[in-house]
């Protein structure tokens, strides 16, 4: 990028953007002094800046805007990478809309030059109330950064044989047009701006949408893990407790066959019984302890599975059908997902479609491949495919394996 503030025609600025206002403003040289590292901002630090920069004409009326990104490091500093030649696309934008001087030379998301990662750039919101053109234009009346603006010589007026017969046959409905084709261009790159933000809010919903989908599965799976542990370490506690009873028993043999032989072996016999069975109640409390345990955790994992949704979340737009998610698949086409179909739908998002298509998984599948590669498959000596084309079957209730995938040569003899 120059380093000159005055182009041959007019000024250069950058303006930096905070919402729907105008945050920072600085000449083109100033900007220049930040792309070559020399100073850096503070309070721009790991921030990805929107900023417009601004071609003047001598009279301070805005010709162009080439609407950009760029990153400014942990210390201020702007993307040493950073080369975008904003000053030769200000030049060389499509018709935007009439800032004071005409239509202006416009470039931005929805409308970059085919050269230029449309990633670099971003759209202007045209909504009444936030609209960018408006605080630009305010700015640029503002002046804040001194231009000295230059008045337009006013042209002689010299008499012209005819001029006159002449105006007074243009159509007055020239004018008209005009400012209908002006209407009309602001009001396609609105449309063009709008669908690019729906486009950003939907992608950032999609993917807010499978993140708080990953972590409901991750909790459900920890939930899972823990409920699988505790019911392991209950069946060993019952598998102990078996042992126990076993002992017990044995126990109890061993005494009734000793009380006849020694009257203090007996109550030694007795003692360890009592002992057994305090020890038994015990290992039985902690058994119903673990079963209650069990309980609860079932019921929290059936309250988890069963939750309504957080209100004005991502599921709970879905479910009051706020939003739509939207699958395309082979032969099915756009599905509109229900609510209670999204989470057997991020299961398994081949059964789904197969499901759809009235198939099984695998008949699905055998017929995608053939749909997706519409060629012979039939093993030849070598153990390689023929691989002859052969035409698609488009619809999968009409796909017949081992026939519609072979070619004439190969297709079984009584197949129609």
């Amino acid at each position: 990028m120059g380093s000159a503030d005055q182009a041959s025609d007019g000024y250069s600025a950058v303006f930096f953007m905070d919402g729907s206002d105008v945050s920072r403003q600085m000449r083109a040289s100033e900007f220049g002094a930040f792309l070559d590292g020399y100073v850096g901002l503070s309070d721009l630090a790991d921030t990805d800046v929107k900023a417009v920069y601004v071609l003047l004409g001598s009279d301070l009326l805005v010709r162009s805007l080439v609407f950009f990104r760029i990153y400014f490091d942990e210390e201020g500093r702007a993307d040493s990478h950073w080369n975008l030649p904003v000053e030769k696309l200000a030049r060389k934008g499509a018709k935007g809309p009439d800032m004071g001087a005409g239509p202006i030379r416009l470039v931005c998301r929805s409308q970059c030059p085919k050269s230029a990662s449309a990633e670099d750039f971003w759209d202007p919101d045209m909504t009444p109330g936030s609209n960018h053109f408006q605080a630009i234009r305010r700015a640029v009346d503002a002046n804040t950064l001194r231009f000295r603006k230059v008045e337009p010589t006013p042209e002689e007026d010299i008499p012209v044989l005819g001029a006159e017969s002449r105006s007074q046959e243009e159509p007055e409905v020239s004018a008209d047009r005009v400012r209908l084709a002006r209407v009309i261009r602001e009001q396609r790159l609105r449309i063009k701006t709008l669908q690019s933000v729906h486009r950003d809010a939907l992608s950032d919903l999609q993917r807010e949408n499978r993140h708080e989908m990953q972590a409901l599965r991750n909790e459900t799976a920890e939930l899972q893990q823990k409920y699988e542990r505790q019911k392991l370490s209950n069946e060993q506690l019952k598998k102990r407790l078996a042992e126990r009873n076993e002992q017990y028993l044995m126990m109890q043999e061993q005494i009734a066959s000793g009380e006849a032989r020694n009257e203090r072996e007996g109550a030694t016999a007795d003692a360890e019984v009592v002992l057994l069975r305090e020890q038994l109640e015990r290992r039985q409390r902690e058994l119903e302890l673990r079963d209650e345990k069990i309980v609860v955790l079932e019921q929290e994992n059936y309250d988890l599975r069963h939750q309504p949704p957080t209100e004005n979340s991502v599921m709970d737009h879905l479910q009051n059908h706020s939003v739509f998610l939207v699958a395309y698949h082979a032969g099915v086409g756009h599905i509109t997902l229900p609510y209670d179909d999204i989470e057997s739908y991020f299961r398994n998002p081949v059964a789904y479609a197969a499901e759809r298509c009235g198939l099984n998984e695998p008949a699905y599948r055998q017929w995608l491949d053939h749909y997706e590669h519409p060629v012979c498959h039939h093993k030849l000596t070598n153990g390689k495919p023929c691989g002859e084309p052969v035409m698609r079957i488009s619809q999968p209730a009409e796909f017949r394996a081992e026939v519609d995938d072979r070619c004439e040569q190969h297709r079984p003899k009584d197949s129609s």
